[in-house]
């Protein structure tokens, strides 16, 4: 059992994280059009010398830090909605938790670093090479299965979570825009262009999501 203040504390942390979400979503995106990501290991390497901040910033470094506020995102509609469905909510919420522990994984930031790192100080071209490739798998490893994993995971918790909203007496218009965002989210980003657009058409739902739910987290 959850005490009801209990309650009330888990429900505006919920809140808190949406605000948190709401302002670092338009900054990476931000970020992204002003500096577009390098596309080979020796430009990353160049960049974390030059500006190290906006390497880790590239390297997804703000998505580290929205999956762990999305996290309690889910923890809190878990709380607010399982009187409704509890037993949906538990699933969405394992899955939901399971993909952003797939996301971390996926994120080779600090090791891309630490390679640069190794890079910068090695003494022959040979240990510099070596370090390069050592950096072109770790890119390989952004968009990998980990990613993919995370992606439809993260898809199919919002989808499970928006259709308990959507039976939740006013709630249904929060439930039908999460759907539309949770069913753009499970086709993953790097599925090509159809991926990216999708990826990106997501956002718009998802952050309308956010802000409709900042009521009913706070009013608790």
């Amino acid at each position: 059992m959850i005490s009801g203040h209990d309650r009330r504390i888990l429900l505006r942390t919920g809140a808190i994280a949406s605000i948190g979400m709401l302002i670092l979503i338009p900054l990476q995106i931000a970020v992204f059009v002003l500096y577009p990501p390098p596309a080979e290991a020796l430009q990353w390497f160049e960049l974390f010398s030059s500006n190290r901040l906006l390497a880790l910033i590239e390297l997804d470094l703000l998505y580290i830090i929205d999956n762990t506020l999305v996290s309690l995102v889910y923890l809190a509609l878990y709380v607010l909605l399982k009187e409704k469905s509890k037993g949906v909510m538990l699933i969405a919420l394992l899955l939901g938790l399971l993909g952003i522990a797939a996301y971390y994984s996926s994120n080779p930031a600090f090791e891309m670093m630490e390679a640069h790192k190794a890079w910068a100080a090695a003494a022959t071209d040979a240990e510099r090479t070596q370090w390069l490739t050592i950096a072109n798998m770790l890119l390989l490893q952004i968009n990998g299965s980990a990613f993919i994993t995370y992606y439809i995971l993260n898809g199919a918790c919002l989808i499970l979570i928006s259709l308990v909203l959507m039976n939740r007496e006013g709630y249904k218009r929060i439930g039908i825009i999460g759907l539309i965002s949770g069913i753009l989210m499970s086709i993953p980003s790097p599925f090509g262009i159809l991926g990216m657009i999708c990826a990106l058409l997501s956002l718009i739902p998802w952050m309308l999501f956010l802000i409709l739910l900042l009521r009913p987290f706070w009013k608790g």
